[in-house]
């Protein structure tokens, strides 16, 4: 699909995020980084022994599967925060389905939390998914994660439980959706 020439001609680093803050894709020699602020935000979610730590670390592979993007503290250059904005059938669609997009892997780092940094990655995927031309955006999250089920539901995500799922016996993925013809209220 042909994305709306309003949307098509916005970057990613022209994106709306917190003062001092740059949303952009992620840069190779930022790979590595990119895995320990993942680890980072999923600490104390994920088992240390999991192999799940090991997917999150592969930011590298992240990027040659979906589009990789993080958010970036303009004067220090360092890496806050990151997610992986992916389309149906690809590597790390999970939930989505055909004219979805799907975002994973949302992370931001512990000591740069609350200002906003979560809410603009997400805001860059829901754009990046209007540009596909996709109706909606679907997540997969873990119950402990409550911050991240407030986000969701403050930016209109609505609980999809026809979607949940068991990656492997102990851990239920519960399953948030966004329609993206819904038309906030005025």
């Amino acid at each position: 699909m042909t994305p709306p020439a309003s949307a098509a001609a916005r970057p990613h680093d022209q994106l709306p995020a917190p003062a001092g803050v740059r949303i952009r894709q992620a840069r190779p020699a930022e790979y590595e980084a990119v895995g320990e602020v993942t680890i980072a935000g999923y600490a104390g979610l994920v088992a240390a022994d999991r192999e799940y730590v090991n997917d999150l670390r592969r930011a590298a592979h992240r990027a040659e599967n979906s589009e990789l993007l993080v958010a970036v503290d303009e004067k220090t250059g360092v890496i806050l925060g990151t997610v992986a904005f992916a389309v149906p059938g690809s590597a790390y669609a999970e939930v989505s389905q055909e004219g979805e997009g799907e975002f994973r892997m949302l992370a931001v780092r512990p000591d740069a939390r609350g200002r906003g940094i979560g809410e603009a990655l997400v805001e860059a995927c829901l754009d990046r998914a209007r540009r596909h031309g996709f109706t909606a955006v679907a997540i997969s999250t873990v119950w402990d994660m409550r911050a991240a089920h407030r986000l969701y539901a403050r930016m209109g995500f609505h609980r999809a439980p026809e979607r949940d799922w068991w990656p492997v016996p102990e851990v239920e993925l519960i399953c948030y959706l966004k329609d993206l013809r819904e038309v906030p209220p005025a």
